[in-house]
């Protein structure tokens, strides 16, 4: 037994943290995290409370703006907070919602009260949780025929709301500076709030959301506004690709006033299914109930209308992974009460919304298919050759099975392994070419480095079904490398590297390379990059050496104008790389494998419908759209590698 340890434990021993106390005291149990991530996630905390007014009828009009001393501002066309004093609590409305983790217009369901039908979120701690991280918050409230100001420290306001003006506007703004001692980071990113918005913008038609950022020399600015909704979301989504369907099929429906859907529908020439389900604005990552509902239903719906043509014999049916190959799809669901199996959201659970959604996809989507035979003859046809191609998989995963590439614990023969065993400890090169590999495994550590040359570029898998990638040599080798299985056999538990590192030649060959790649672990082992098992490796572009100049490494050409501008007047020698094979085992440990000094790009999805965008622009079909990608972001490189 543990030794007691001798104190005074009585009632005055508890502590009670009271108003924001406890955000501040343990952030991580409100937001997360105190990364990137849940530096973030406070805008969108702020912005979801403008959301709501849209969602009510009141709001169309939301304005993000990142300012130069490192505050982001966020400002509506709302109602406004109330500003009245709150009779219960004697205090105004916006220093309850600010300040209170459990006040807020989204409980009680749009009862007489006036809260919203529907919301964000259920937790009501959304903008308080940013009172309370933040340094300084300003809310600034239009309503009333005036502007009322209260200004706030670390969620202690100086002072109560009061008067500063007069206006005719309606609306909310809110200015809030992260606390530095709270976050990890407290420099938003601009391409993360634009994703954010764009998404939004989807997923509300109609409502204008623009994200200026004036932290530059010239100010930069994005507006957001799609009447079509999520029409334009499957567009941009299947941009680049042959569709089946000229434009999206769309439809909508709603139960009373709390409970409302829209789906679009779009087939592309792809073999991939991207079906998206978000639940009020929140994305399901995990699916849910409203996903279910809408699979059953198109299973239904495409073997109705095989039967209905002659199509398809009285006994034949297709199966759900049939009839979704190809598909692009936008399910969302705005619902009073939402349910989710955790407080991430990532999974919604209210059971009635399955029935909701299955009926309205029988209904609307069952109509169009009756309505317009030939396209609906073309679906079907499609479906039976997915379903042909399935078989076809099948056979080449059991006779892949039967091999051992699967199953086998039988190691591929160029493989150069490590000596540990442990997979928390371990990490693999894929390393391009045979000299590479080579100089990489002479110099890695063979304690806990594995390195696995590939020979060329690998198989495309945007372009072809299963079998034909499971038949690829290179392909076979990392499956049986990593040991974790692909797509419905995916097992991370069995995975024998922590991380898995692309080490490619920082050229253009290499960037194919290394995008090749990164589509198959998107494809079929989409849990490596979601889990953060997938990483770039940065190999040096140039070497400088001379007299009196210590041997330097220069990673792009940045680096190099900056190391000429810093040495000028210097002579020194100038050595490119163009591969890896051109260092020795020394060079390539200390730039690249060393962990002590090498750099590592983690790649992450953060936004999965934007890398669906990536890589079937990347690796589709028109090369006029990958040029243009290219001419326009040339000077994006580094972006692009990563």
């Amino acid at each position: 037994m543990p030794e007691k340890v001798q104190n005074n434990y009585d009632a005055n021993s508890l502590v009670a943290l009271k108003g924001l106390e406890p955000v501040r005291e343990n952030p991580g149990m409100y937001i997360g995290t105190t990364d990137e991530k849940g530096l973030h996630g406070l805008v969108r905390e702020v912005i979801d409370n403008s959301i709501d007014e849209a969602l009510a009828g009141y709001c169309d009009r939301v304005d993000v703006t990142l300012t130069a001393d490192g505050c982001c501002v966020v400002k509506d066309n709302g109602r406004g907070i109330p500003t009245g004093i709150n009779e219960q609590e004697g205090i105004s409305g916006v220093e309850l919602a600010l300040t209170n983790l459990n006040a807020g217009g989204k409980f009680g369901g749009g009862n007489k009260h006036g809260g919203y039908k529907i919301s964000s979120g259920l937790h009501g701690v959304g903008v308080s949780c940013v009172n309370a991280l933040a340094d300084t918050l300003i809310a600034e409230v239009c309503q009333n025929g005036h502007r009322y100001r209260q200004v706030y420290h670390c969620g202690i306001p100086e002072e109560p709301l009061k008067i500063i003006g007069d206006t005719d506007e309606t609306g909310t703004l809110i200015s809030f500076h992260p606390d530095a001692t709270v976050f990890e980071t407290v420099e938003f990113n601009y391409d993360t709030l634009r994703t954010l918005l764009r998404e939004l913008s989807y997923l509300n038609k109609g409502i204008t959301l623009t994200l200026t950022d004036l932290r530059g020399e010239k100010p930069r600015t994005d507006t957001f506004c799609y009447e079509g909704g999520v029409v334009h979301f499957i567009e941009d989504i299947n941009k680049g690709k042959e569709v089946l369907f000229e434009k999206p099929v769309y439809f909508e429906d709603s139960e009373g006033d709390d409970k409302f859907l829209e789906i679009a529908i779009q087939y592309n020439d792809g073999y991939s299914e991207q079906i998206f389900p978000f639940s009020n604005n929140i994305r399901q990552p995990d699916g849910g109930t409203h996903l279910e509902g809408f699979k059953s239903a198109l299973t239904k719906v495409i073997n109705d209308a095989g039967h209905r043509l002659n199509i398809l014999k009285e006994n034949d049916k297709l199966a759900g992974e049939d009839v979704r190959e190809g598909i692009t799809a936008v399910v969302s669901v705005k619902i009073a009460d939402a349910q989710y199996e955790s407080q991430t959201k990532a999974k919604l659970c209210s059971t009635y919304v399955r029935g909701f959604v299955y009926k309205a996809t029988v209904d609307k989507f069952g109509t169009y298919l009756e309505e317009h035979p030939a396209e609906a003859r073309e679906l079907v046809m499609r479906c039976i050759t997915a379903q042909r191609a399935r078989d076809a998989a099948r056979l080449a995963r059991e006779e892949t099975r039967r091999k051992g590439v699967l199953e086998s614990t039988k190691l591929p023969g160029k493989l150069a392994d490590c000596s540990d065993k442990r997979p928390e400890l371990c990490e693999i090169y894929i390393v391009e070419g045979d000299s590479a590999g080579g100089t990489a495994k002479q110099g890695r550590d063979r304690r806990f480095q594995a390195i696995l040359p590939l020979r060329g570029k690998i198989l495309n898998v945007e372009k072809v079904r299963i079998n034909r990638v499971l038949e690829n040599e290179e392909i076979k080798a990392m499956i049986t490398a990593f040991g974790c299985g692909i797509q419905e056999n995916f097992d991370e538990s069995k995975l024998r590297y922590d991380r898995i590192i692309i080490m490619t030649d920082a050229d253009v060959d290499g960037s194919h390379i290394r995008i090749l790649l990164l589509t198959f672990f998107f494809r079929y082992m989409r849990p490596l990059v979601e889990n953060g098992h997938v990483y770039a490796a940065q190999p040096p572009l140039y070497k400088v050496s001379g007299k009196g100049i210590e041997d330097t490494y220069l990673y792009d050409d940045k680096a190099l104008e900056e190391f000429r501008a810093s040495h000028e007047g210097s002579k020194f020698e100038l050595q490119r790389y163009k591969g890896l094979g051109e260092m020795n085992k020394e060079q390539l440990w200390d730039t690249t494998m060393n962990p002590a000094k090498r750099t590592l790009v983690r790649v992450n999805v953060e936004d999965a419908v934007e890398a669906d965008k990536m890589f079937a622009l990347l690796m589709g079909e028109q090369p006029e759209l990958r040029r243009k990608f290219i001419e326009d972001n040339a000077k994006l490189v580094e972006e692009l590698d990563v």
